[in-house]
This record gives C-alpha cells, structure tokens and sequence, in this order.
C-alpha cells in the first residue's frame, strides 16, 4: 500500500492507494488509522486524481465522486453503511436512525442498533469523499468524528451547513 500526504484546512491527510484505487482518507491523528505498512508514493495517478478533488472541494465546490477510483473494504454491514453514506447530499446531513432505518429496510431487519450503524459510520475509511462527517445525532447534535469533532465542524461549515 502506497501514502501520500496532502496539506488541507484540517491538518495533514493521509492518501492510502494500492497503486490503481484510492483505499483511505485520513486526517492525520484519526481513530481506527490503516494499520499497514505504508510506501510514500507521490506519483500515483489516482493520487493526482484525489488532491484535484480535494482541490475543489477545500475551494467550497462540489465535485463528483463518480470518476474516482474507489476501493473499500470491510465487512457486508459496512459496506451497506458507507453506500448510504454516499447518497446524503452536499450542504445537508442525516442522522445515525435515519441511516439506521435504511438498512433496517435494506436487510429486512425489525432492530437496527444505532451503536452498529456508528461503529460502521466511523470506521469510515475514506474521510471526507464519503461522508461521513455529514451523519448527526438526533435533532441535529454535533457528534463523535474519527477525525475529530472540531474537523467536523469546519467541513459542515465549508459545506455551509453549520
């Protein structure tokens, strides 16, 4: 696995690719870091890719995630959470019941914990490209970010949500 890092707003990040696929996004210093050993790589494409992205994004745009080369991995349930993850729209936020509910729905489940739907919500991999420091808590309080409450903030707030 091959890193990079990227100066942002929030501190250092830290790109993860195994060379063709963007495999993590982390703010330096995040719960639940890649425990692999990585290579600095500062020539990979994907990785141009993702600081072009970054680039606009940091600048207050919206740019699509379609054409980035994405690879997650994790078990069923959080690769459920993080596609739901994708749709919540820019400037907007959902709560963790109402993630909840749609995988309820999804997996023909009655229950749905609210602790799995968090756990997997913040074991996010790739921070900030799939969002989920868009996820809040009921009647729209501020809480926990693997990456950290007050870089939540500052990324609802360049979306002009807070």
């Amino acid at each position: 696995m091959y890193y990079k890092n990227y100066l942002s707003v929030l501190g250092n990040l830290i790109l993860v690719s195994d060379g063709t696929h963007l495999c993590g996004l982390y703010i330096e210093g995040q719960k639940y870091f890649l425990k692999d050993e990585l290579i600095l790589n500062n020539d990979l494409e994907i990785f141009k890719e993702v600081e072009e992205w970054l680039n606009k994004y940091f600048v207050g745009q919206n740019p699509s995630i379609d054409n980035l080369k994405i690879k997650l991995t994790g078990t069923k349930f959080q690769l459920l959470v993080w596609d739901i993850l994708k749709t919540i729209p820019y400037g907007k936020t959902t709560t963790y019941s109402n993630i909840g509910n749609i995988v309820k729905e999804k997996l023909h489940k009655e229950y749905m914990s609210s602790q799995a739907i968090g756990n997997a919500v913040s074991h996010n991999p790739i921070s900030i490209i799939i969002p989920c420091h868009r996820v809040v808590g009921k009647n729209g309080s501020l809480v926990g970010y693997a990456g950290g409450l007050n870089n939540k903030i500052k990324l609802l707030e360049l979306e002009k949500k807070f």
